[in-house]
């Protein structure tokens, strides 16, 4: 039998790919129907959802966080829940709780699982920090494990699963900041800033009036899933991982490698994961721009969104108003990339 027409594995990903590279153009023309502007922060959303990953999103409020959240979900074809973290919201308001039933033929009672908001695709998880610890820590193993534990029985989560929270940086009374190990389980921390003026004069128009926009599907969930197998497999070379792992490395005041200012003003610096997700992230931003190999730059690139909220400062660099951006610009002045020279002995 001739197989010479059959599509090959590495042909049928190269496809995928290349609709990936139409798709976000398309994405991005569906959601400013609605959104305007706001386009890096989109695409860091969509990056994330790529390399299955979840997002943080920290900005003051009426910057259209909730909107451009539920407006992705439409544009991707997901199911979608929001959830408004308060301080009285139970673990159980999440994950969803056991009721008991009674069988009318036989009188017998037994107990039913109902299924709660945090089984949809998409999850926003409003003001995340105005909610104690435990019931924060209700997100953790979907987060992590897609399942949920209830009664003594596993419940798997569809796929693809995506949890964005939203934080706001100015009202802090009444909050709960965010245990480090929950933290960790967010790909990015995404800033949200003000519009620009033409941007800002374009969204006071464009809601001041009856008309609505109305996005349009572009990627299914069987898709989306596509191509989340398809990041994994891109490769990505030995130099590019090394300088990854460098710039994780030397955010460690107790390392080596570590700059001096590092140990000036960090306490913690970043662990693994960081350098995973520098990597995911990476990849992600490459394909996405419709390129197959993936530079230094695509690293650097991602490195304020997955480093920012896994560096922890201490009294010197509040002292001196030193953010953990500046720290992460510093790192990449400092860290310099592998060369030729360093990887010589191996070949030789």
């Amino acid at each position: 039998m001739d197989n010479t027409n059959q599509p090959t594995p590495m042909s049928q990903d190269v496809a995928i790919i290349e609709n990936l590279r139409q798709a976000r153009g398309k994405m991005l023309e569906e959601i400013h129907k609605v959104v305007i502007g706001q386009d890096e922060v989109i695409d860091l959303l969509i990056q994330a959802m790529l390399s299955r990953g979840h997002c943080l999103l920290v900005g003051v409020p009426g910057l259209a966080k909730t909107l451009m959240i539920s407006t992705l979900a439409e544009v991707l074809k997901l199911s979608f829940n929001r959830i408004q973290f308060t301080p009285d919201l139970m673990p159980s308001d999440i994950t969803g709780t056991d009721v008991i039933e009674e069988d009318r033929s036989t009188g017998r009672r037994e107990f039913r699982f109902v299924k709660g908001p945090i089984f949809s695709n998409i999850i926003l998880a409003d003001e995340i920090n105005r909610t104690p610890p435990k019931t924060q820590a209700a997100l953790l193993q979907a987060m992590q494990e897609y399942t949920v534990s209830a009664g003594g029985q596993h419940f798997g989560l569809d796929l693809p699963f995506f949890v964005l929270a939203t934080q706001n940086p100015i009202e802090q009374e009444g909050t709960y900041p965010l245990p480090e190990a929950q933290l960790d389980r967010f790909m990015f921390m995404v800033n949200v800033n003000y519009p620009s003026r033409d941007e800002e004069r374009q969204i006071v128009k464009s809601t001041t009036t009856d008309t609505v926009g109305s996005p349009q599907p572009v990627l299914s969930g069987e898709e989306i899933l596509a191509l989340q197998q398809v990041i994994r497999k891109v490769p990505v070379s030995q130099h590019v991982v090394d300088y990854a792992v460098s710039l994780v490395r030397a955010s460690r005041p107790g390392d080596g490698t570590a700059p001096d200012f590092v140990k000036n003003y960090l306490t913690w610096g970043a662990g693994p994961r960081a350098a995973q997700y520098l990597i995911l992230g990476a990849k992600s931003r490459a394909l996405l721009a419709g390129r197959f190999n993936v530079s230094a730059e695509d690293v650097r690139a991602v490195a304020k969104p997955v480093m920012r909220h896994r560096l922890f400062t201490n009294f010197n660099a509040d002292a001196e108003q030193i953010t953990t951006d500046r720290i992460v610009d510093m790192l990449i002045s400092a860290v310099p990339e592998p060369q030729v020279a360093d990887y010589s002995h191996q070949t030789a």
